[in-house]
């Protein structure tokens, strides 16, 4: 299902790119055509590009990836802001801070005093400052929410990152580039595509356009998210079921091992006697009397003479 189309495009005027004169000659296979000095862009791989990134995008948010928008011109900002907040994705329309992926762990140590902040306006530390400190501190603080504040909840690097104009945040790409991050952009005519990973070609610099782009990916995104949120709660719905479960399948198996029991109880019982009388010494059978011979009676003496 193709998530944007032809007439959409057309409409957002994402085919309209950079006077002939400023154009990056590696765009050429994106070109449609000039007209009256200015080169149209090929909607038809547009509209595919867009695809094959939202598709991207969508398997990565049902992954539980972090995806980093880039977006820094001052016409975009809240556009951005508007549309990546409503997936809860970190986003930068402030000045790009330079070494924010390629040195991660100074960023997080200036997010960290952020909320250190946070928690001395909690603890009632503040009222024992005085005047000029807490305004020295709610101004540092001020200036961390406008630069870091969107990325607050990125606790490691982003698998990802899409830039909105790659001549304007070429730092961003090349430190992407550098940590092998995947870098999906909006790429114009006046742009070089080598570095990105997806190229979307279509005209950075119109707020249609972009918000054309920008809407198909997010939306590709919170699919992504709403999956990854069901998958999880069939997985909890499919513990608790094991869970209560769990009990019933104890039950049985106790009932079945005192059926058990109860089965082997008069064998054993049966087998002590028979051991008992096959040890017992058999009764010796009453002795029979000793025949004795009789002695011969006497002969009378007259058969003795005769």
């Amino acid at each position: 299902m193709s998530r944007t189309n032809f007439e959409q495009l057309l409409e957002a005027g994402c085919h309209f790119g950079h006077l002939r004169r400023k154009w990056n000659p590696a765009m050429a296979p994106y070109i449609f055509m000039e007209r009256n000095g200015i080169h149209i862009i090929d909607l038809n791989q547009t509209v595919a590009a867009i695809d094959q990134a939202a598709e991207v995008l969508k398997r990565m948010a049902r992954d539980g990836k972090k995806i980093l928008f880039v977006g820094t011109k001052k016409q975009l900002k809240e556009l951005v802001a508007q549309k990546v907040s409503t997936v809860g994705m970190p986003y930068v329309i402030e000045r790009w801070p330079g070494g924010m992926l390629t040195n991660f762990p100074t960023i997080r140590k200036a997010v960290k005093k952020m909320a250190t902040i946070d928690k001395l306006t909690q603890d009632g530390t503040y009222s024992n400052l005085s005047k000029r400190e807490i305004l020295q501190i709610s101004r540092q603080r001020a200036k961390l929410e406008k630069n870091l504040g969107s990325i607050a909840d990125l606790s490691r690097l982003p698998a990802a990152l899409f830039v909105i104009d790659v001549l304007k945040e070429n730092i961003a790409v090349r430190e992407a580039n550098r940590l092998g991050i995947p870098v999906f952009a909006i790429v114009d005519t006046n742009s070089d595509p080598s570095n990105i990973d997806y190229v979307i070609p279509a005209n950075d610099d119109a707020t249609k356009s972009v918000d054309a782009i920008l809407t198909a990916c997010c939306d590709a995104i919170a699919e992504g998210l709403a999956e990854r949120k069901a998958e999880k709660g069939d997985e909890a719905a499919a513990d608790d079921e094991e869970k209560s479960e769990k009990p019933r399948k104890e039950r049985i198996r106790k009932v079945a091992k005192k059926e058990e029991s109860l089965d082997e109880a008069p064998a054993a019982e049966e087998a002590p006697v028979a051991e008992a009388a096959a040890e017992a010494p058999a009764e010796e059978a009453p002795a029979k009397p000793k025949r004795t011979r009789k002695a011969a009676a006497p002969k009378a003496e007259g058969e003795a003479e005769a």
